[in-house]
């Protein structure tokens, strides 16, 4: 079985390691009411998306 021959430090380690991390979904502000929202879906406020209303109110 194949063994380190030396310790990886905790710099090195946490450098691999930068890339893991949350990401913020892309939010974005309603056309209509303003209200922050996923990009490309509709509104869960208001019920529209570009400008036209798709969920009735």
């Amino acid at each position: 079985m194949a063994v380190p021959f030396r310790k990886i430090s905790k710099t090195r380690r946490d450098k691999r390691r930068t890339h893991f991390k949350l990401e913020v979904p892309g939010m974005v502000k309603c056309d209509q009411c303003g209200e922050l929202k996923l990009s490309h879906r509709v509104c869960k406020v208001c019920g529209t998306y570009k400008k036209r209303e798709i969920i009735k109110q």
